[in-house]
């Protein structure tokens, strides 16, 4: 993780941190060699390509920008999807692993 992004997530209480970094490390393993990250607009991002894949995080939630998340709604029963797009995961909910694997990799490769 570079330093402005550990930085900017540092500054968030621990549940927080900790969810953060379980995506973060999902996104690491899933995305294809080549891809980079930086903070655009003071948010966490990484990119291959042209393709990007946020991590928006709350106090009580973290949001996924990723393009392909409307593709897995199916998948993701009992999630909320914003009227963006983004996936919303609170941090009282389990991470539905599997699907935002799936959101990562068709995301990076489309």
């Amino acid at each position: 993780m570079n330093e402005d992004i550990s930085n900017y997530i540092n500054s968030f209480d621990m549940e927080t941190k900790h969810r953060f970094h379980e995506l973060y490390d999902l996104i690491e393993q899933c995305a294809p060699n080549g891809s980079y990250e930086k903070l655009w607009a003071k948010i966490p991002s990484i990119y291959y390509k042209d393709q990007f894949i946020r991590l928006i995080p709350f106090k009580d939630h973290i949001n996924i920008e990723a393009k392909s998340v409307p593709l897995f709604k199916d998948l993701l029963a009992g999630y909320n999807i914003t009227p963006k797009g983004m996936l919303q995961i609170y941090h009282s909910e389990p991470i539905p692993y599997e699907a935002v694997k799936k959101i990562i990799i068709e995301s990076f490769n489309s």
